[in-house]
């Protein structure tokens, strides 16, 4: 009878591990083979150990495009979850339509990363658009392509990043609503003002959610990939030239998919480092409700 009924609950999850299967670990595996390959999609893949890795010593594409990615990371999720969090506090004290309010901030994150939005992105922020028409009617007098501009077109993107706060803000407003009014009554009655109250009760209380959309955030971050392919196209001079851009470019422009294989597995490295150091560090700082710290 167990035997059945192992094999009845393995027959439910079989869409799952094959999906798994065909779509991830299969493809992985393929791709670590592939990266120590020279592989053109036209020819068989040739063995070159790990002449791909090597290669990206010397690429300054490469090293550009690490850069970028950082910088874009290091800056538009700080952006993006302050907004989210400040948005999520708001709504926890609105009492007038907050359900109207929660969909009309979750939209962007759901369109945000569309083709359409990018688009309308350039339109907005090109030499004649409508925030250098708007900044003229105040007097500023711009007349260069935020777009187009080196020093500015990596803010054009950051910007469109924190714009999709909707899902970092309903998982911090989920947090806010689970912290129990008696902890801001009891502060309160003891004197302490607004900002005490943020800092001292609802920032070690929603510790646990911050590190959960920091993690998540941190990860969609270095793996975004449509703003800089249609707003920018990674330019100027290679100012918005995403990590994921220069992969895309060597393995579906360039045909180097031995090369852009290697690239991705280094971006998993890099992830998984970076995530393991978020780990490491929050140990002292996130606040575990049932381990009475």
């Amino acid at each position: 009878m167990r035997e059945k009924t192992n094999l009845l609950g393995y027959f439910y999850i079989s869409p799952y591990i094959i999906g798994l299967l065909a779509f991830t670990l299969i493809p992985m595996a393929i791709s670590l083979y592939l990266s120590f390959t020279d592989y053109n999609l036209l020819s068989s893949p040739r063995w070159i150990g790990g002449g791909n890795f090597s290669r990206m010593v010397s690429d300054d594409q490469f090293w550009q495009s690490v850069r970028v990615t950082f910088y874009y990371v290091f800056t538009a999720v700080p952006a993006r979850l302050v907004f989210a969090l400040a948005v999520a506090i708001a709504l926890k004290e609105l009492n007038f339509l907050k359900g109207f309010y929660r969909l009309v901030f979750y939209v962007p994150s759901l369109i945000g990363g569309s083709v359409a939005v990018a688009v309308i992105w350039v339109q907005l922020f090109s030499k004649d658009g409508v925030v250098n028409a708007f900044l003229n009617t105040l007097g500023f007098n711009i007349d260069f392509s935020w777009i187009g501009n080196p020093s500015t077109a990596i803010w054009t993107l950051v910007l469109l990043s924190a714009w999709q706060f909707g899902s970092a803000m309903l998982i911090f407003l989920a947090g806010l609503q689970n912290i129990p009014k008696d902890y801001y009554e009891a502060a309160s009655v003891d004197g302490a003002n607004a900002w005490r109250r943020f800092v001292r009760i609802t920032l070690p209380m929603l510790s646990p959610i911050i590190l959960f959309n920091v993690v998540m955030q941190t990860i969609n971050g270095f793996l975004a990939f449509t703003p800089s392919y249609i707003v920018t196209e990674g330019g100027p001079m290679n100012s918005t030239l995403l990590y994921v851009l220069y992969l895309f470019r060597r393995a579906f422009q360039f045909s180097d998919m031995g090369y852009a294989s290697a690239m991705a597995w280094v971006m998993l490295i890099l992830i998984s480092i970076l995530t393991a150091l978020i780990f490491s560090s929050s140990r002292s700082l996130v606040h575990y409700e049932g381990k009475g710290d």
